[in-house]
């Protein structure tokens, strides 16, 4: 068999395994092994699978994964974020739908101080979710937005999965999160606007709240965010005047988070503990998808396959947006069978040859791919973040339900993507500030 061949049987093996339920990063390292072992022999094989885990984890800019993910974990244990509900149902209260475009704007803001969607969708849904069914809104809208708004912890800045791919692309991560705010933004404006017309069009989803708050109590209410802007200030006014790195954006972070619960009181040994372990877990997790990843993108390296395809795109005289049109696809399909990393992963490989030689820019990609890997978090039959607003209704609400709610959220991100694809300036304009 030919390299070419050999790298096509990869990516099929790849693909069944996954379909087996066989993890995706030891389904990513057991066929680059043997893949090796085909192409090469059994003593490079070995010798790679030696020396490409190191070299990819002794990756200094890796070290701002944990950091972020610490950072996110003692927000959520020390209940730093509390308030930022609080305040966005005080002053958003008197649009339709108060109590959910309030939900909405707190992930907003929390997503800032997470940098992850699970984490994001996780403490939204423990504090708005049980607010807005007491309130009778529509089971429905109300676990559904939660789900949605959750997967901005994906998108808006400091995002794991946009560290992931700069790391991969070999681009800078400072402007990777510069490129992410105006999606950001869009996305969760078009949320609110999915909310406010449903609830305008069918007032009985979301009864009136009849709350109108005085000035003084939405000042009092706002004076109760400033752990939250303390902390995304504090990390990212460093990061983007240049005064330190992502990796150094990331410790500053945690270290301020430790700081601020401190001065709340709410620090103790048993949520550090807590948090300290649910990063370690979650890092070594990203940590071994990433390396399966690698020792992947540099099989597929030597079998030819990413020149190949990039080949292949040019003679075909591919279109920009028939390029991205086939991206989304490709992503839509493997939602269906993986989760948001493994997508990622698994697609970078063969997307960034593609895209860099039809001279499209990798920051703008990695805003794409990562918006797209956002919509697979909702995306049935997987829907991880779906799976973890149901794990807090328990019986309450059932999972179709949620999944028929947020399909109205999965319109809004379709317009979304179609303002990226058709005004790529939007993304691009905030990066090329700093050239």
């Amino acid at each position: 068999m030919s390299f070419f061949q050999i790298g096509l049987c990869g990516i099929v093996s790849v693909i069944l395994l996954v379909l087996l339920r066989v993890p995706i990063a030891v389904a990513l390292g057991i066929v680059s092994f043997f893949g090796f072992w085909a192409m090469l022999g059994s003593g490079a094989a070995f010798g790679l699978l030696t020396a490409v885990p190191y070299d990819f984890a002794a990756h200094w800019t890796l070290s701002s994964i944990p950091m972020f993910l610490l950072m996110g974990y003692v927000c959520y244990q020390t209940d730093i974020t509390r308030g930022i509900f609080k305040a966005a149902r005080v002053w958003l209260s008197f649009l339709p739908g108060g109590l959910a475009v309030a939900s909405v704007g707190g992930a907003a803001l929390f997503s800032a101080a997470a940098g992850s969607s699970l984490a994001c969708a996780a403490a939204m849904g423990r504090i708005a979710v049980p607010e807005m069914l007491k309130r009778d809104y529509d089971p429905g809208l109300s676990t559904a937005v939660v789900a949605a708004a959750g997967t901005m912890g994906s998108l808006i800045p400091p995002s794991i999965l946009l560290i992931i791919y700069g790391i991969f692309a070999e681009v800078a991560i400072s402007k990777l999160f510069l490129a992410a705010i105006v999606p950001g933004v869009l996305t969760m404006l078009g949320y609110w606007a999915v909310i406010i017309v449903r609830v305008w069009i069918n007032p009985a989803l979301a009864p009136s709240l009849d709350e109108s708050a005085t000035w003084s109590e939405r000042l009092e209410a706002l004076s109760e965010t400033w752990p939250v802007i303390l902390l995304v200030v504090g990390v990212f006014g460093g990061l983007f005047t240049g005064i330190f790195t992502p990796t150094q954006a990331g410790a500053v972070g945690a270290a301020l988070s430790f700081v601020i619960a401190a001065a709340r009181g709410t620090l103790n040994w048993k949520v550090s503990r807590i948090a300290l372990m649910d990063t370690a877990k979650m890092t070594a997790a990203i940590f071994i998808i990433a390396v399966g990843a690698n020792l992947f993108s540099r099989f597929l390296a030597i079998s030819g396959i990413p020149e190949a395809m990039t080949d292949l795109v040019i003679d075909m005289g591919a279109s920009y947006v028939m390029l991205v049109f086939g991206t989304a696809v490709i992503f839509c399909l493997l939602g269906m069978i993986l989760d948001p990393l493994g997508i990622l992963l698994l697609t970078l490989p063969i997307l960034l040859p593609i895209y860099e030689a039809n001279h499209i820019s990798l920051i703008w990609l990695g805003v794409l791919a990562t918006k797209l890997v956002e919509m697979a978090l909702i995306t049935p039959p997987v829907g991880l973040n779906v799976f973890v607003i149901k794990g807090i209704v328990g019986d309450a609400v059932p999972i179709s339900l949620i999944f028929k709610g947020v399909l109205w959220f999965l319109a809004a991100d379709v317009v979304v993507l179609i303002i990226m694809v058709a005004f790529p300036e939007l993304i691009m304009f905030l990066p090329e500030l700093g050239n």
